[in-house]
């Protein structure tokens, strides 16, 4: 069956941040789709019709289900039967190196279900040869099938941007290969269905090296600007301003801004994996990415050591200072915790004894930061804190509000200006 057969069968598996777009959009398109996940938790979430994605509603959910297009399950059985299968599955680090269980365990449960004529694609971001060195062989082995003869196989990375209503799933251009020609046009065909454009090279490991020049372009970058933030302040010298003089050059130059470190799953994490296969290939160390790691991995120390010296100067220490931070997700306007640098500076501040209470409205998560009291933004609370800390510009936040009733105010995102507004 192809790409335009109406009711195709598509299993998405991973219903995260990135798998439950895909399957939304797929499901939208005509597809029967079920969405497969581990977690139990999750799948009753979706057939209650509750979405825990920013870029999804509930209400887009229950339409799904609402004449059978899209079902979830948590049993490996409800992959059967299907004609296109999307991995997108997390790929963490453990102890500094790739952590490709998830992969091999979504290709595992797949393999049973390859049928001749089927075709697996991974989205999961990884190095350059999962596809062919990794899943390949899985596939193989529990289908009983060659990839490539039997069954077609490729790699499209994932572009999901939280919360960024300019660019979305459909109208990013979508990355697409195969581990050979058929196998192009196969997925090539699939996400011709599901996005405006689609973008054909040549073997899936020149899509996965794509996918981790475009985060570690974003990581080295952004670590530039941070370490800039760290020296310009103690030449005392106006970075921001600098950065928008810099930004009227038309060509040769892209702004990028200073923060209290890297979050998500991408910047974190995903420049490492092509440190470590570099290192295991080629024997070398990726220096851009080691140096760029160093510099956003000691931000959030550098945030508190800040607020430490602002206190300081207003005659407080951070021991038994009431603080007020704005934001705990990893990055504006989503409620996105992942490895957020604005849980580490609140810990951190914590942690030295300050009365640590946080406004984010977008974070809803059971037991993200647990040992962090949750307050509203109100006048009494920014005239009670000592310092009020901006870690993630949230749109919803009234800065107005805090400008005016914050006796000291630590932005580390440049959102707000005022005599008692100090810029990281």
């Amino acid at each position: 069956m192809t790409a335009t057969d109406a009711g195709a069968k598509v299993v998405v598996c991973g219903m995260g941040y990135v798998g439950l777009p895909v399957a939304m959009r797929a499901t939208e398109v005509g597809y029967r789709v079920t969405g497969y996940d581990v977690d139990a938790n999750r799948i009753k979430r979706l057939l209650a019709a509750e979405s825990y994605v920013d870029d999804v509603s509930g209400a887009m959910v229950a339409d799904a289900m609402r004449d059978g297009r899209f079902t979830a399950s948590d049993d490996p059985s409800a992959c059967a039967d299907f004609d296109f299968a999307v991995i997108c599955v997390p790929t963490p680090l453990k102890e500094g190196a790739p952590d490709l269980s998830y992969v091999e365990a979504a290709a595992a449960t797949l393999a049973p279900y390859v049928r001749k004529g089927s075709t697996v694609i991974l989205e999961s971001t990884t190095y350059p040869g999962t596809t062919q060195e990794l899943v390949q062989p899985i596939l193989d082995q529990g289908a009983d099938l060659t990839a490539g003869a039997d069954f077609h196989l490729g790699y499209s990375p994932e572009r999901i941007d939280p919360g960024n209503p300019d660019h979305t799933f459909v109208g990013t251009p979508k990355i697409v290969s195969g581990i050979d020609e058929p196998s192009l046009t196969a997925v090539k065909a699939f996400y011709d269905t599901l996005v405006d454009t689609t973008v054909p090279v040549s073997s899936p490991k020149e899509a996965e090296l794509a996918k981790l020049l475009e985060n570690t372009f974003r990581h080295v970058n952004v670590a530039l600007v941070n370490e800039l933030a760290v020296f310009a302040n103690a030449l005392g010298v106006d970075l921001h301003e600098a950065i928008d003089a810099a930004s009227t050059k038309p060509f040769g130059f892209m702004p990028f801004r200073p923060g209290p470190g890297v979050g998500g799953h991408c910047l974190p994490i995903d420049p490492s994996y092509l440190s470590w296969r570099v290192k295991r290939a080629v024997g070398r160390s990726f220096r851009f990415i080691e140096l760029a790691n160093d510099v956003n991995d000691v931000m959030p120390d550098y945030v508190v050591s800040r607020i430490q010296a602002g206190l300081n100067t207003r005659g407080r220490s951070v021991k038994g200072s009431r603080l007020l931070v704005l934001g705990l997700a990893y990055k504006r306007n989503t409620g996105d915790s992942r490895e957020s640098p604005s849980l580490m500076v609140a810990e951190r501040l914590q942690a030295l004894g300050a009365d640590v209470r946080a406004v984010d409205p977008l974070i809803t998560e059971v037991g993200i930061a647990a040992g962090i009291p949750r307050a509203e933004l109100t006048a009494d609370e920014l005239k009670a804190a000592d310092a009020v800390v901006i870690l993630t510009d949230h749109d919803a936040l009234d800065y107005d509000a805090v400008v005016a009733n914050a006796a000291y105010v630590f932005d580390t995102r440049h959102r707000v200006s005022g005599e008692n507004v100090e810029q990281l």
